[in-house]
């Protein structure tokens, strides 16, 4: 019995154990002059989970929760996610990212592409044992995960010491991953490229087609009868990662619709587990 309790009590440690940062120290990128004051209401953070160091691994996992571009389901595809990954010894850090704005951006298509890339930039600065750093985007989220994998060449904040800005593995669940109208979630392309954006924007921001054979490793989580944001967008990275060789796998229910997060209520089984089988596998 005392050792069920120490137990109970470690994990409610794991729960409460979280430090909040500032993404930015002193300037962040991208903003317009005026811009400060709204800012503050959506100044970009990073929430950090640890686990003990008896059950610590070597791994990172950056968590992205998802919301069109329009908010931020920072609890059940963010909290939530990072406290189950620090039981099973990953450290965690739950990204705030800023959302798509023309009134604090110059260019709101790369606002939140730029948060991702400076959260991997500190993870792997400020922890030099970490040895893999990966992450795991839900929804619009996983569209900002999967711009992340596949634009990591480019540098959109400042990197003087050339951080790696590439996922080593990436876990992308019920994610908008195109932008072409006829499988995009709509209002995730509206509020990221606006009404009317050009072909270009499109392309670039349909990750598919930007596929290279650096891109990282993926675990896919896709509901069959998702309306919000159809498997097909999965399908297609998949496709485009099978092209160059990448190594990638879909895990799918027959239904759950969209946003289910960590538990899918019409079935028994636990997606989440085999992501963690996956990550174990890789070299």
């Amino acid at each position: 019995m005392k050792k069920i309790l120490m137990i109970l009590c470690s994990l409610i440690s794991l729960v409460k154990a979280q430090e909040v940062i500032n993404l930015y120290p002193d300037t962040i990128p991208n903003v317009t002059d005026k811009s400060q004051a709204l800012l503050e209401k959506n100044r970009p953070k990073l929430f950090i989970y640890t686990s003990p160091k008896n059950i610590a691994k070597d791994i990172a996992v950056l968590v992205i929760p998802g919301g069109g571009y329009s908010h931020i389901a920072m609890d059940h595809e963010g909290h939530a996610v990072a406290e189950e990954l620090v039981k099973n010894g990953y450290s965690a850090y739950v990204l705030q990212y800023r959302l798509p704005s023309p009134n604090i951006m110059r260019d709101k298509s790369i606002g939140p592409l730029q948060d991702a890339q400076q959260a991997v930039q500190l993870i792997r600065a400020s922890n030099p044992q970490i040895k893999k750093v990966g992450v795991i985007g839900f929804s619009a989220g996983g569209h900002l995960a999967s711009t992340l994998m596949t634009k990591f060449k480019k540098e959109y904040i400042a990197n003087p010491s050339h951080v790696s800005l590439r996922p080593d593995f990436a876990g992308l669940i019920y994610p908008v991953i195109s932008m072409q109208n006829d499988i995009t979630h709509k209002g995730s392309k509206m509020n990221l490229l606006g009404e009317n954006p050009s072909e270009e924007l499109v392309q670039s921001f349909s990750s598919d087609l930007q596929v290279t054979p650096e891109v990282c490793p993926v675990f896919f989580v896709h509901a069959k009868d998702d309306t919000a944001v159809p498997i097909e967008n999965s399908y297609r990275m998949m496709a485009a990662l099978d092209k160059v060789h990448v190594p990638n796998t879909l895990y799918t229910f027959e239904q759950g619709g969209h946003g289910f997060g960590l538990i899918n209520k019409t079935s028994e089984k636990k997606w989440f587990d085999a992501f963690l089988s996956w990550v174990a596998t890789l070299n």
